[in-house]
Parts: C-alpha cells; sequence; structure tokens
C-alpha cells in the first residue's frame, strides 16, 4: 500500500470539501496578457511596435538555428538562443508572413534564455530574433528560403 498515495488524497479531498463550503476561495491562474495589437498585425513594421521595439541593437549574441532551405514551409524548426545578460524575452518574426510575429517568450529570472518552434512560413523571408534585456531590444536575423509555402 502507498502511504504516500492515501496522504496525498486525503489532503485534496479536505481542501476541495474547503473550497466546496465556501471557506477557502481558489485563486484565478495568473496568465500572461497577451499581446493583440504584436499579434494581430499584418505588416513587419506594425508587429515590431507591437512590441515596443523600435530601437533594436544589431546583436551576435543572439543565435538563430534554422534551415538555411526549408523544403516545406509549413513546418520550419526554429531555436534561438541568447547569451544577453538579464534576457527577459525572445520574440520570432517572420517578416514576409501575413501576420509576421509568430511567437513570443518570457524568460523568468535566472532561467536559459532558449526557445524553439516550429513555424508556418509563406514563402521566403527573413526571420528576426528579437531579445529585450535590461529594457533595451536587441536583434539578429537569418534568411530561410522556402521552396513549398506553408501559409496560402
Amino acid at each position: 500500500m502507498n502511504h504516500l498515495r492515501r496522504s496525498f488524497l486525503a489532503v485534496a479531498s479536505g481542501a476541495s470539501a474547503l473550497v466546496a463550503a465556501g471557506f477557502v476561495k481558489p485563486r484565478a491562474a495568473e496568465a500572461a496578457t497577451w499581446n493583440k495589437q504584436g499579434f494581430e498585425a499584418k505588416a513587419y513594421n506594425d508587429a515590431i511596435k507591437g512590441l515596443g521595439a523600435t530601437n533594436m541593437i544589431e546583436s551576435k549574441d543572439i543565435s538563430i538555428t534554422a534551415p538555411d532551405i526549408a523544403e516545406n514551409g509549413a513546418v520550419v524548426p526554429v531555436a534561438i538562443t541568447s547569451k544577453i545578460p538579464n534576457t527577459r524575452s525572445i520574440s520570432i518574426v517572420a517578416e514576409k508572413n501575413p501576420f509576421p510575429l509568430a511567437a513570443t517568450f518570457d524568460v523568468a529570472n535566472g532561467a536559459e534564455p532558449y526557445a524553439s518552434v516550429r513555424l508556418k512560413m509563406g514563402q521566403t523571408s527573413n526571420l528576426r530574433a528579437i531579445v529585450k534585456a535590461d529594457g533595451k531590444y536587441y536583434t539578429a536575423a537569418k534568411e530561410v528560403k522556402v521552396t513549398v509555402g506553408g501559409c496560402g
């Protein structure tokens, strides 16, 4: 018999009873705010404005791992690594996509500043990584040639 499981179930059922009786109120889960302006932007410059990244600094401390040629634009693997101290967020922008801002990741204090996704790309375009650190925005870009578009 697993005593740890039995103890957990007893605590969980007791907590559920307190919530049901109204003695304890459950808290709403805290979620990050969604950047509606950035993700709904249909032009590259509007997506950048939505991020608040108007004065970006080119940086060699941002590494973009993506194929030079993507045979299928429906599934393009992309990984971003930042070596910039105090990185707080990493955003990925596909400049010629119908909605250029593809992803934004918040980086918790002390976490490794790394993000990996699979993107849809409609055509050959620059992929741009935008890193926010210490209130400044840094960027790096890589061109990915798409032979079969995935957004059209």
